[in-house]
């Protein structure tokens, strides 16, 4: 019997199963290379290596449910040519799909180490709640009340 390795299929997803919709998008970009971390329950961290980058080169946008990392390289001042050149230090637009009510709540950027911290915050109306259920002695005295005033 076979098994299959899933893990690929969740890494642009935060917050929610996409499983279906990756399915049909095969083409996933693989630079820059990312994690994406589960802190807690309802707290997501994405960890970019961008390698080269400066804070002025990367620009961050969150929109409804997209998250995208767009890093543009400046040109070098300097001619250089290169016997090796192992450091890719392209441009690039990372997207990813958020979950409702996943909000992005801080970026830093230390050692050419981009992190996002996310956090899912579920509005108090539409968390699930325990209902009551009132006793049926509650209900017919209720009943009566109603009936001994007419």
């Amino acid at each position: 019997m076979r098994t299959f390795d899933l893990t690929p299929l969740y890494r642009t997803a935060i917050g929610f199963d996409r499983l279906a919709q990756l399915l049909n998008n095969d083409t996933q970009p693989s630079y820059p290379p990312y994690n994406i971390e589960l802190v807690s329950e309802d707290q997501y961290r994405i960890v970019m290596a961008l390698a080269g980058f400066d804070r002025s080169e990367i620009d961050i946008t969150s929109e409804r449910d997209s998250l995208v990392v767009v890093g543009r390289k400046q040109k070098d001042a300097v001619e250089r040519t290169f016997l090796h050149r192992g450091i890719a230090a392209r441009d690039f637009e990372q997207r990813f799909q958020l979950a409702n009510h996943v909000k992005v709540t801080g970026a830093s950027f230390n050692n050419g180490m981009l992190t996002v911290d996310l956090v899912r915050e579920v509005p108090e109306a539409m968390k699930p709640r325990k209902i009551a259920i009132d006793g049926a002695g509650a209900t017919v005295t209720a009943l009566d009340d109603k009936r001994d005033a007419a």
